[in-house]
C-alpha cells in the first residue's frame, strides 16, 4: 500500500509499504478514506518529539470502511464506515473505566520510554512515535486499528467524511478545551491560537454558553475565520497589539474568566530577545518547548480562572510564571483528549446541525501530496488552515 512516512526532520515521504495485518483477535483493519494533518503531526515534522524512526507511517486523524475483523471482534463488520479516535484505548481499564482514555493502562507496549520522561505512561497513539507505542498511522491506504471493539464509531450513510473526520481528534480536543473551562453564562474566554484546534475550541465555547469569545493569532486569515465560522467576539492580532493590555481593556482589568493554550510547544512570539531565548534553549537542548502562549495566558487570565491547556506538550518549558499562577488562585487543566467520551455527543450535534466542523478545511489533497502538503501547512501557505488527503 502507499503511505506517508516520517524520513527525518523536515522530511515526509509517500512510499509503498506492507499492507497492515490482523496481529489480534481485537484488531479491525480499516481501509482509509480520508485522513487529515493535524498541527501536532508538524511537531513530528519539527522534530521535536523524541523516538522517531526512518520510515514510520505517520497521522492519526482518519476514517474508512471495514475490510477484516478480528475473531473476537463483534460490533463491527466488513462494510462499516467508522471514524477511528487518535486515542488507542483498550476500554477495560481503570482509566477507560473513568473516561480517560487518552491515558488508557493497556495500549502503549512502550510504557516504559514514556515513564522515563513523563513519570507515568499515557495511551497508545496512531502515527506518533516509538514512545508512545510505534503504531502506524493513518495516512495510508490501510490501518490496522486494536480493540476495534471500543475505540471507532460507526458513521451511517450519507453524512459526507468531511463532517465527521473530524471527530477523530480536533473537534473532541477543542470542545474538551472548552468544557474544561467550566463556562457558566456571562463569561468571557480567551483563546491562544486560531489553528483549527482553536477554532473549534472557539465554537465549543459559545456553545456551552461563553458571553465573549476572543481569538488570539497573527493571521488575518485565521482570525477572520475565527470570527466569521466559529464565532469569536472579539479577535486580537498579536503582532499589532499588546494582548495583555487588549484583554484588560476588553475585560475591564479583571482578565478573562478562562484561558485556552491551543498552540503548545512550538508557539511563536513577537517579543525578539525572548523568543531567541526559548530557540536558543530548545537547540541546546535545555528546554523542549517553546511555552510562550502557555505564559501569556496564565499572565492574562482573571483572578480565580481556568487555564486549559490543549496545545500539544512534550517536556519541559522555563520561564513558567508560577507566582503569578498561585499567588492568583488560579487552576490549570490539561491533557490529551479524551475522544471516545464525546463522539456520541458530537456526533449528535452534526446531525441537528449545531456544528458544521468542514468550515475548517482550506485544501484537499491526494494522499501522494503529502510533501507538499506538510510544507503549505508548517508554513502557513495560500492561507492554509487545514489540509483533508485522500488516498
Amino acid at each position: 500500500m502507499r503511505a506517508n512516512t516520517w524520513m527525518g526532520k523536515g522530511h515526509v515521504k509517500v512510499q509503498n509499504v506492507p499492507d497492515p495485518k490482523i496481529l489480534n483477535s481485537g484488531d479491525a483493519i480499516v481501509k482509509i478514506t480520508s485522513t487529515a494533518i493535524c498541527g501536532s503531526d508538524l511537531h513530528l515534522y519539527d522534530g521535536f518529539i523524541p523516538t522517531m524512526r526512518r520510515g514510520d507511517i505517520l497521522g492519526h486523524e482518519f476514517m474508512g470502511e471495514v475490510v477484516e475483523t478480528g475473531r473476537s471482534v463483534t460490533r463491527l463488520k466488513p462494510g462499516d464506515r467508522v471514524v477511528v479516535p487518535f486515542p488507542i484505548a483498550c476500554g477495560h481499564c481503570t482509566a477507560c473505566q473513568q473516561g480517560l482514555t487518552s491515558v488508557c493502562e493497556n495500549s502503549n507496549p512502550n510504557a516504559a520510554m514514556a515513564e522515563k520522561l513523563m513519570g507515568h505512561s499515557p495511551c497508545g497513539i496512531f502515527g506518533y512515535s516509538h514512545m508512545l507505542g510505534g503504531y502506524p498511522g493513518g495516512q495510508a491506504e490501510y490501518a490496522r486499528v486494536p480493540f476495534a471493539d471500543f475505540g471507532p464509531i460507526k458513521i451511517e450513510d450519507g453524512i459526507p467524511d468531511e463532517k465527521v473526520l473530524f471527530l477523530s481528534d480536533i473537534l473532541p480536543t477543542g470542545y474538551m478545551g472548552a468544557e474544561m473551562c467550566d463556562i457558566t453564562p456571562g463569561d468571557v474566554v480567551a483563546v491562544w491560537g486560531a489553528g483549527p484546534v482553536g477554532q473549534f475550541a472557539i465554537a465549543s465555547a459559545r456553545l456551552l454558553g461563553a458571553e465573549r469569545v476572543i481569538a488570539i493569532d497573527r493571521y488575518p486569515y485565521r482570525l477572520d475565520m475565527a470570527r466569521e465560522k466559529a464565532g469569536a467576539t472579539d479577535v486580537i492580532n498579536y503582532e499589532e497589539t499588546a494582548v495583555l493590555d487588549a484583554l484588560d481593556e476588553l475585560t475591564a482589568g479583571r482578565g478573562p474568566n478562562a484561558c485556552i493554550d491551543s498552540v503548545g510547544m512550538e508557539a511563536h512570539i513577537d517579543i525578539g530577545p525572548l523568543h531567541a531565548y526559548d530557540r536558543t534553549k530548545q537547540a541546546m537542548a535545555t528546554e523542549t518547548d517553546r511555552p510562550h502562549a502557555l505564559r501569556e495566558a496564565i499572565m492574562a487570565c482573571g483572578n480565580g480562572g481556568v487555564v486549559s491547556v490543549i496545545g500539544v506538550y512534550g517536556g519541559m518549558v522555563d520561564k513558567f510564571p508560577m507566582g503569578s499562577f498561585m499567588n492568583r488562585s488560579l487552576r490549570m487543566r490539561a491533557g490529551q483528549c479524551h475522544v471516545h467520551r464525546y463522539l456520541e455527543p458530537l456526533l449528535r450535534w452534526i446531525r441537528a446541525g449545531e456544528i458544521d466542523p468542514s468550515f475548517v478545511i482550506t485544501h484537499r489533497m491526494k494522499l501522494d501530496q503529502a510533501p507538499k502538503a506538510y510544507k503549505m501547512f508548517r508554513d502557513k501557505k495560500d492561507n492554509c488552515e487545514k489540509i483533508v488527503l485522500t488516498p
